[in-house]
């Protein structure tokens, strides 16, 4: 048997982070499994699609790295297809399907027509809650008789289609994450599976889309747990095999509530804006909810195909630790090379003006690298990058070393402009600068902190910032010279 996983987002928003770990999870097993990961756009709630929302889910995906084998794509023309033999993949395109599925239930006695009103619905809810019963339809038309269904038919009541659960005994599944589960069928409502639109619920578009495109593993968040015995019977009622079902926990904030966008950010796309690597979010949702049982923490995409496993996703709810996302950040833009960190940060450079097409690559090489160490986000590259492109203006009481005085800086920059300036071009390189430097400091009798502060500040116009060697090499000769002359206007 062939391993099938699916993801099936709503549109009804821009991919979540909840959601990529989801997909994820499902691209993880089909391809440990040498199996298929297809990608269902589950679009029957049309007054809640975001316009957009389509895109954003598929280019999302495919910034984190996860290409579905088969389902909805985007061509070369930025229009939205679908590749594979068991679609459509949208469900809005398989209301005939779905329609023709409805009936045979409704041929079979395992659904019924509901008549009832949004009022009435509404009364009965509130009855319920404030007799503290349980919530949920109470199967005021499930035993209509035909010649009164037909009569409300032929009037034109509005109405919808309920499934008929069972009122006895329970629903018992084993779940890949819950281990088994069970429900008393009588506390299970009798879902509505088609709307008063023609447009199934989800749980009757997925069960039926599951069985047709043939996946044998259902990944989905816990939230729809309780939902499971609806559709357990759904695939019963139909006679089809159930696939394996794994619910994974809630992602939580700090503070243990289910993570929203009233605590932050909650959207795939806004980390990519704000320059996550995909690697490091891959890496970061991979481990809310699983834990692989070892001291690693970096997981290169192939790593996580063979190492994951069910067995290892936690029951309870995992914390969004934004702390934990930069520190996985910081470690991959550290892992880079200078020239991909030139490749991966460009859009920003050339957001912010700070460079074009036209920038030598192999000087914006050294630039950037400046700060690699140092910065956590790719965003922040332009701010912590601006000196090396315009001196920020500083007050000159900081370029005085806290050993120091104003006085001995006073008397050290004038000499050590004169000394770089006996340093030829072809020499002008860290390696260089910080071993002729040095000499120079010792024999000059100098304390290190009182050359080498002065310079620093002199060249970055920052308390903080890379050290002067590396700065002096990306600047060159002479803007360092200019820099530190700068400097002597401040001490004046």
């Amino acid at each position: 048997m062939t391993v099938r996983t699916r993801f099936a987002p709503s549109p009804t928003g821009f991919l979540h982070v909840g959601g990529l770990r989801t997909a994820l999870y499902a691209y993880l097993i089909a391809k440990q499994n040498g199996g298929k990961f297809a990608l269902r756009i589950e679009d029957t709630d049309q007054k809640r699609t975001v316009e957009g929302g389509v895109d954003n889910i598929i280019r999302s995906l495919a910034w984190a790295g996860i290409v579905a084998d088969e389902g909805a794509h985007i061509d070369e023309q930025g229009k939205i297809m679908q590749v594979g033999d068991k679609g459509p993949y949208i469900q809005s395109e398989r209301l005939d399907i779905y329609s023709k599925y409805a009936q045979e239930l409704l041929d079979k006695g395992f659904a019924y027509y509901c008549f009832c009103t949004p009022e009435r619905l509404e009364s009965v809810r509130d009855y319920q809650q404030k007799n503290k019963l349980p919530t949920g339809y109470d199967r005021h038309c499930r035993d209509l008789g035909s010649d009164e269904v037909k009569s409300k038919m032929d009037a034109g009541e509005t109405h919808v289609l309920r499934m008929k659960m069972p009122t006895e005994g329970t629903t018992v599944f084993q779940d890949l994450v819950h281990g088994e589960v069970t429900f008393k069928n009588e506390l299970v409502d009798d879902q509505v599976i088609l709307k008063t639109d023609g447009f199934p619920t989800y749980h009757l578009a997925m069960v039926v889309d599951d069985h047709l495109m043939e996946f044998t593993h259902v990944i989905r968040g816990e939230e729809w747990l309780s939902s499971t015995p609806k559709h357990i019977q759904l695939f019963k009622y139909f006679g089809w095999e159930v696939p394996q079902i794994a619910h994974l926990p809630l992602l939580l904030n700090a503070d243990k509530s289910k993570l929203s966008k009233r605590q932050g950010d909650v959207a795939v796309e806004d980390y990519a804006k704000k320059g996550y690597l995909p690697e490091a979010m891959i890496n970061f949702v991979a481990f809310l909810g699983w834990n692989p049982g070892t001291e690693q923490e970096l997981y290169s995409m192939e790593q996580l195909i063979k190492e994951f496993k069910f067995e290892k996703v936690n029951k309870s709810g995992s914390v969004f630790n934004l702390e934990k996302l930069d520190w996985y950040n910081q470690q991959y833009i550290r892992s880079l090379s200078c020239e991909e960190l030139v490749k991966v940060s460009m859009p920003w450079l050339l957001e912010a003006g700070l460079v074009n097409e036209n920038t030598d690559r192999n000087w914006l090489e050294k630039a950037l690298c400046l700060e690699k160490d140092r910065i956590t986000t790719l965003a922040q590259l332009p701010e912590a990058l601006g000196f090396v492109f315009k001196l920020p203006d500083y007050d000159g009481q900081i370029l005085v070393w806290k050993k120091s005085s104003l006085e001995e800086v006073k008397n050290i920059l004038p000499k050590l402009t004169d000394y770089l300036n006996t340093i030829s071009v072809q020499e002008w390189n860290k390696e260089k600068l910080q071993a002729m430097l040095g000499e120079w400091t010792v024999q000059n009798g100098f304390a290190n902190g009182a050359v080498l502060w002065p310079l620093r500040v002199s060249l970055s116009g920052q308390q903080n910032s890379p050290g002067p060697f590396e700065i002096a090499e990306v600047l060159g000769k002479e803007e360092t010279v200019k820099r530190i002359n700068i400097a002597l206007g401040k001490l004046k």
